[in-house]
């Protein structure tokens, strides 16, 4: 089975070819269709060989369709402090889009 991992969003993601994933949001406009390459690669396995890269592999791109972009749940963050009648809630939905991978290169 072949894999990869990839850096975007300030995390990693271990994909494969036929993988739907959901990242961080990405810049720039991005219309249901438009072709998404990944650069930033830190390693390959096709099942005999594993390479390394030191941070990135050089020359070794990953391309994606992308889906859709989309909210996620609801985070809840809520301050308290106890005796002083103070708490606060609050909270926000964190943008995603969703991209499938086609090559594992």
């Amino acid at each position: 089975m072949k894999f990869a991992i990839i850096e975007t969003g300030g995390k990693q993601y271990k994909v494969s070819e036929g993988d739907t994933i959901k990242i961080e949001k990405l810049s720039g406009e991005n219309k249901v269709g438009d072709k998404i390459t990944f650069d930033k690669v830190l390693l390959i396995d096709d099942g005999k060989e594993t390479k390394i890269g030191f941070p990135y592999l050089a020359g070794t791109k990953i391309s994606a369709v992308f889906e859709e972009e989309g909210k996620g749940k609801k985070i809840h963050i809520i301050k308290f402090k106890s005796k002083s009648n103070y708490s606060k809630k609050t909270g926000h939905r964190q943008i995603f889009n969703k991209v499938k991978i086609e090559k594992v290169a």
